[in-house]
């Protein structure tokens, strides 16, 4: 079982920055591959970008390339997001998530998730 949790949401306006945490509670004798996703209200869940356990290989949705930056530091438990020239249209519930498979960008490949943290861009 695997416990995650986001912090660093919050309000900032467009063109500002944001840089998400989570915390993954887990064994790191299993290789987990860490996710964040978004889900804006009335709105399906949507893949952000993913890391694998080395933190070595990324991939990006392609409305956050160039502007968002996924890491996860050398004990494995924390995965960033680092957000840049956000706009309006990245507000959203961001969450995050692992799974053992790999970098995935399907929500339906990703077991476990955090409970999300509120990211707000004012215009």
């Amino acid at each position: 079982q695997i416990h995650l949790e986001e912090s660093g949401g919050g309000l900032v306006q467009a063109g500002g920055s944001l840089r998400l945490s989570c915390v993954a509670f887990l064994d790191t004798s299993d290789a987990y591959a860490m996710a964040w996703f978004r889900q804006a209200p009335g709105k399906e869940r949507k893949f952000v970008a993913a890391v694998d356990w080395s933190g070595d290989i990324a991939d990006y949705a392609d409305s956050v390339k160039g502007r968002f930056t996924i890491s996860r530091d050398i004990s494995k438990t924390m995965v960033y997001l680092q957000m840049n020239s956000l706009e309006p249209q990245d507000t959203a519930l961001y969450y995050c998530a692992a799974t053992p498979h790999g970098v995935r960008s399907s929500v339906n490949d990703y077991y476990y998730w955090g409970q999300g943290t509120q990211v707000t861009v004012s215009s």
